[in-house]
């Protein structure tokens, strides 16, 4: 069977918002996370924020042992978290950047400012066999960062683009943005990932980025699972990317 081109991580987040609505048990995440591997995902993501409103410590045990896929771990750039990281071993994390009173993730990792933090927390992750992925917004300053500290890939914060799906001008302006990148990626030996606001109607053109390896989404997932399923959900996802 021809491997898949694009790989599809599935962010599991909101799920757990959902269980920790009632502070209750259901739906269960490990079930969730079980649906999702079976529907074809590559690999499972979950953030652990400082406020832990929705991944909880234990969580991140239970998803380790049961998964067969691999966990990618999103953090922010604080020793709590390396701490964390480094206890459970992922595969991989995606570091990003944290405001406690944003909604959800709002821009790109600023590389520039956190060069020296970076720099020692990569170093200190892959020597664990944890491979590292700032996320950030496709600039070159940011990406020529990334590059300097060692990390293995980026992951380009695609919020902009997928916003302006709709005024096609800003459109092609943003997907220009983030081939340029992807250009920056494929010379310097990185591996290229894509995600914020990514959904059925607009991956379509991230896709045609040849040597895209991983797209990671969650909201459009999960929406769209409350119609369909989360099987279904996955599966629709996963077609779209091959």
């Amino acid at each position: 069977m021809k491997p898949d081109r694009i790989r599809l991580g599935v962010n599991i987040d909101h799920i757990a918002t959902l269980r920790n609505a009632r502070a209750e048990a259901d739906p269960s995440l490990l079930e969730m996370a079980f649906i999702v591997q079976e529907a074809g995902a590559h690999s499972i993501t979950v953030h652990l924020r400082e406020d832990r409103r929705h991944i909880q410590d234990a969580d991140l045990p239970e998803l380790k042992k049961h998964m067969k896929i691999p966990i990618n771990l999103e953090m922010a750039l604080t020793r709590e978290m390396l701490d964390n990281a480094l206890a459970i071993a992922p595969k991989s994390v995606c570091i990003v950047p944290e405001r406690r009173n944003e909604i959800t993730t709002e821009g790109g990792l600023n590389a520039k400012t956190n060069i020296k933090k970076l720099r020692e927390y990569t170093s200190i992750l892959q020597n664990a066999g944890i491979t590292v992925f700032p996320f950030i917004n496709h600039d070159d300053d940011q990406l020529q960062v990334c590059a300097d500290c060692g990390v293995d890939g980026v992951e380009i914060h695609t919020g902009h683009y997928a916003r302006s799906f709709f005024e096609e001008r800003a459109f092609r302006r943003e997907l220009t943005l983030i081939h340029s990148a992807a250009e920056f990626c494929l010379s310097n030996n990185l591996e290229f990932h894509a995600g914020h606001g990514l959904n059925y109607q607009n991956i379509e053109a991230i896709c045609q980025i040849e040597n895209l390896v991983e797209v990671n989404i969650g909201h459009a997932i999960i929406s769209h699972s409350l119609k369909v399923g989360l099987f279904q959900a996955v599966k629709e996802m996963k077609g779209l990317l091959q």
